[in-house]
């Protein structure tokens, strides 16, 4: 049966952002990153009332905001792992669901490479970890096999092998499909909105925001960076403390894309899946990310010696590179913790799970995340699944596909790099989801992420989002 349309998107069925709900909601979730997008979307579709809570000003704001846009197989993944568990899950679900929810996916497949002997060393065991993990149609490769399917690849690779299922999705489009979902089935956003302390009395939560008390049956602690910080608060004591990974990236222009077709990977470390060339759903080339443990639990800063390395880096791989330009550049924070594996478990009688140390596999996970959440919740209550929940269509942002510039009446182009339409802009500053800062409107719909960065688009968005962001775009007033 197809899925039930969604209502317009200038008639949202869930409460504004602006006014805090009323009554006991049955889960709170708090954290709107991916993995508390998937978790909103799965209990509400389980029939749970629920209220996600983000202390941002817009969704993705945290760790999600900085990504690959790897949709991962899980093939290196540690062996017998909760996240081996939750990729697995994610992945099939994500392959189930994105076409009812009009999402992307570029199936690339991904080449494993080895540059020196002891790379070349450790690629048996890495084929042999990928079949123990149920990756069976990983093929290996030698040099000349290595580049006949990459020829623009440094003739000094050594080996490699070929992972055909992995893939590039949208990891934006994703997390506000999930949370969209979610939201037109019911479920609640508060924005704005940081849980700073709360007491359970044995029957539910009482959780304190600056806007007032918000009380639930169950609390799920999905906080991303900030999730150790948020056990202390609520349950006094934490089982893992948070040390953000610094992971920058150096962004190629367009014409880049041609000069590879596969995700292209390193031999993993113990700390980090290493430096990574990759196109993007949206037709650029990414190198990255480096892996910087830092305190600093909000700010990714760039480093001009760390992205100058990463460029040196990607061109000594693929050496066509040299003579392209970088579009753009960009740092993200994924929670690390001192341990490998996802710290996922239900505190017994507090009505309490913690997910935390959700590191760069999360966007992959998500989905297989929140049905092992769901699992953990089960019993709570007799919820009643929506019978015929909706299925909201999300705007198509990848290169390849069907774009809105390409339809009649939207409205003219807006941001001709990335080809942004006014409709677009529009319909991203409305609805249940409706962006409430310029990184919000990025995220939905990639106005000024283009080769200028802005510099010919921002004018025009200046007076399109004027009086409509919570944060007014520099050098605009309040809107009065």
């Amino acid at each position: 049966m197809p899925p039930r349309a969604s209502p317009p998107a200038s008639a949202p069925n869930s409460t504004p952002d602006s006014t805090l709900p009323e009554g006991r909601f049955d889960v709170a979730v708090i954290g709107a990153g991916i993995v508390g997008c998937a978790l909103a979307r799965r209990l509400t579709l389980d029939g749970a009332r629920v209220v996600v809570l983000e202390k941002a000003a817009e969704v993705l704001d945290g760790a999600s905001k900085g990504n690959s846009g790897i949709l991962h197989t899980g093939f290196d993944a540690p062996e017998g792992s909760l996240e081996l568990d939750c990729i697995k899950a994610g992945h099939a679900e994500y392959h189930e669901i994105r076409e009812r929810l009009n999402l992307p996916l570029m199936r690339s497949a991904a080449l494993v490479l080895a540059w020196t002997d002891a790379e070349a060393a450790a690629l048996p065991g890495l084929i042999a970890q990928a079949q123990a993990n149920g990756v069976t149609d990983v093929q290996a490769l030698d040099a000349a096999e290595v580049l006949a399917l990459e020829p623009g690849l440094a003739p000094s690779v050594q080996a490699g092998f070929r992972v055909p299922g992995e893939a590039i999705i949208d990891p934006w489009s994703a997390a506000h499909a999930y949370l969209l979902q979610a939201l037109e089935n019911g479920a609640v956003l508060l924005r704005g909105c940081e849980v700073t302390g709360g007491s359970y009395d044995g029957a539910g939560w009482r959780l304190e925001t600056p806007r007032g008390a918000v009380t639930a049956g169950l609390v799920i602690n999905a906080a991303g960076n900030y999730g150790d910080i948020v056990d202390q608060r609520l349950i006094g004591r934490t089982d893992f403390t948070l040390r953000p990974r610094k992971g920058q990236f150096v962004v190629y222009d367009k014409p880049a894309a041609a000069l590879v077709g596969h995700i292209l990977l390193p031999v993993p470390t113990k700390t980090t899946k290493g430096v990574v060339v990759c196109r993007t759903i949206w037709g650029n080339l990414l190198v990255g990310p480096t892996a910087e443990d830092q305190d600093e639990r909000a700010t990714a800063t760039l480093v001009p010696a760390a992205l100058a390395a990463l460029k040196a880096r990607g061109e000594a791989i693929l050496p066509g590179l040299a003579a392209q330009q970088v579009s753009a550049v960009y740092a993200g924070l994924r929670p690390a913790t001192q341990f490998k594996d996802y710290q996922i478990r239900r505190h017994e009688g507090q009505a309490y799970i913690t997910v935390g140390g959700i590191r760069s596999t999360g966007l992959t996970a998500a989905l297989g995340i929140a049905r092992h959440v769901a699992g953990l919740a089960a019993g709570e209550a007799p919820w009643q699944p929506p019978a015929d929940p909706l299925w909201p269509q999300m705007p198509m942002l990848a290169e390849d596909g069907l774009r809105d510039w390409q339809c009649a009446g939207n409205g003219g182009i807006v941001c001709h790099c990335e080809k942004v339409t006014r409709r677009e802009v529009e319909a991203a500053l409305t609805g249940p989801l409706a962006a409430q800062t310029l990184a919000g409107l990025k995220r939905r719909t990639r106005v000024t992420m283009g080769r200028c960065q802005g510099f010919y688009c921002t004018a025009e968005l200046a007076e399109v989002t004027r009086g409509r962001l919570a944060q007014p775009m520099v050098g605009q007033d309040d809107g009065a």
